[in-house]
């Protein structure tokens, strides 16, 4: 197992853990007060849609804002350097205006609790349970990623032991979601948002003052890795070497489009927040005001990252014993004074309980309504889905505890994600944009499309690269390269199935595919929609704008 250096331990005092233990209070105070709310299932598992449109957009980028933007992105700063802007302003922004703008009114008026629940209106129900199957397997091992990386981060940066830090982290997602249900876990997410930014701006400033700010940054990591090390796109012409291990090709395409549009629209754990908006406007405009966050978070996670390099070059080497993992708790003990020291610790302790608290109340929802529901327990009385959702929250949370330590077997716990969005998200991404877009798309397409993306990425990976039979730098690489042949294969299988099988009948095909009438289309908009910051397209340019002029730097 890869934990954190042993010589990490911080020197935390009881004013740290006083602001550690109000933090806590704080987050069963929001579940307990949430309970009230939760009468019906739909209000357990989707806030009875009744949320307004700046606390789905918070807690939409809180809920990715877990064990992937924290020790994640930050470890692949360290490793890969300035090309990490990829991972947000070509994947990220696109996709998330693409669903604000383009599916969000499919899922909304489409009045489906979860996305594998569209993939049995617009497939048959072959798809929707593989679908529902592969997420809930997905979900759990990404919520183990961030049960995993907490309790290494907590029993090495406070000495707790790892089982104390996995069982009371599980165990305060587990009374939460449980008590107060989808809004009890959101309206956390609101409060972690903030909780992480205030962990990490300071560390951020704090770093890049100790090395000498953004000159002197620049000026060691280019001694140290080169200049490509400092440009987003520098070497990465078909052929050419550098640090991520990737070229522009297999970055737009693969990271940019496949990888990007397959976890941002097709996730149920992000696009959950905004099916619990009040109605299709705030829906819409729940990953659009997400994106503004989202372009700056890269500054406070890449920097981080950039100065534990110029600090410990030795870093994720094999010589040393600091994992890229490493690098914001290198910086945390390096250079936080008590107090803020609190907040820090208090800042990551969020990030994990907000990445698997998204997941595992995604999880709850597809494996209640989209597994048991439709094809176990059917007919049931609505308290009756209402006990079984909590009961499978707790069963959830225990099935991470087990797949918290696969996630061990990886120093770069991106690199691990990004293999799984490779696996799950990938394939579901493909069969959903041909479903959307091709009316003629038959019922029998959807479930083969899932099998054969889901196999050809895994093929490509487990052997393909892993055997060595063809040459690729790294597995950052290796994932974008298994997203694109996963996506190209289920294209062609939906295709091809698709001239023998028969099409769903037009009529069951309304507001399910482009082009065609909802009948809810005509739904009251509402009040105040006309104010600009209430148009969903006019926050999906200015997001794309502002992500473009963001590059500009790193692009030269």
């Amino acid at each position: 197992m890869h934990y954190l250096a042993e010589g990490l331990r911080l020197p935390t005092n009881g004013l740290d853990y006083t602001i550690l233990a109000i933090y806590f209070v704080v987050v069963l105070g929001i579940g307990f007060a949430a309970r009230a709310s939760v009468k019906t299932s739909l209000d357990f598992f989707l806030s009875g849609r009744s949320l307004p449109a700046w606390v789905t957009g918070l807690a939409f980028v809180a809920a990715n804002l877990g064990a992937t933007e924290i020790l994640g992105m930050a470890a692949t700063g360290a490793q890969y350097g300035v090309a990490v802007v990829h991972w947000y302003w070509i994947g990220a922004i696109p996709a998330m205006v693409f669903l604000g703008l383009v599916m969000m009114p499919f899922y909304y008026r489409s009045k489906v609790r979860s996305v594998p629940e569209f993939l049995l209106q617009r497939f048959d129900k072959s798809a929707h349970l593989l679908s529902s199957i592969l997420f809930a397997f997905a979900a759990i091992l990404i919520a183990g990623v961030n049960l995993y990386a907490l309790s290494i981060v907590v029993e090495a940066l406070l000495g707790w032991p790892q089982w104390v830090a996995i069982v009371v982290a599980g165990l305060f997602v587990l009374v939460y979601i449980t008590i107060g249900g989808l809004s009890s876990a959101i309206y956390n997410e609101v409060l972690q948002f903030f909780v992480i930014l205030a962990a990490l701006i300071p560390l951020t400033l704090l770093g890049l003052k100790r090395v000498g700010g953004w000159d002197g940054l620049s000026g060691s990591l280019e001694k140290q890795h080169g200049t490509d090390f400092l440009s987003a796109w520098g070497g990465t012409g078909i052929g050419d070497a550098n640090p991520l291990g990737a070229n522009w090709l297999t970055i737009i395409l693969g990271l940019g489009f496949v990888l990007s549009f397959g976890y941002w629209t097709t996730n149920f754990a992000e696009v959950q927040r905004a099916l619990s908006a009040k109605n299709l406007s705030a829906a819409q405009r729940t990953p659009l005001i997400a994106a503004f966050p989202k372009i700056f978070i890269v500054f406070v996670v890449m920097i981080p990252g950039l100065v534990a390099a110029v600090l410990v070059p030795t870093i994720g080497t094999p010589g040393s014993d600091l994992t890229y993992n490493d690098a914001i708790p290198l910086l945390m003990q390096e250079l936080l004074p008590n107090g803020v020291l609190g907040i820090a610790v208090t800042g990551l302790l969020a990030a994990f309980m907000a990445g698997m608290a998204a997941n595992v109340s995604s999880f709850n929802t597809v494996f209640t309504t989209d597994i048991w529901q439709r094809y176990v327990k059917k007919d049931q009385p609505d308290a009756y889905y209402l006990r079984f959702g909590r009961l499978i929250t707790a069963v959830g949370v225990l099935a991470s505890i087990g797949t918290a330590f696969i996630a061990a077997s990886f120093s770069n716990i991106m690199t691990y994600l990004q293999t799984l969005f490779s696996f799950f998200n990938v394939p579901m991404f493909v069969v959903f944009i041909i479903g959307m877009f091709w009316k003629r798309a038959s019922m029998k397409s959807g479930v083969w499309g899932l099998v054969a993306g889901t196999t050809a990425a895994m093929v490509n990976y487990f052997v393909i690269y892993k055997q060595g039979i063809i040459d690729i730098p790294s597995d950052q690489g290796a994932n974008f390269v298994s997203a694109i042949v996963g996506f190209v294969a289920g294209a062609v299988v939906m295709v091809a199935v698709t001239f023998f099988t028969a099409p769903k009948p037009e009529a069951e095909l309304a507001g399910l595919v482009y082009g065609t009438e909802s009948p809810d289309a005509d739904e009251a908009p509402e009040e105040g929609d006309s104010a600009w910051y209430r148009k969903p397209a006019l926050l999906g340019w200015g997001a794309m704008i502002l992500a473009a002029l963001c590059y500009l730097p790193y692009s030269l």
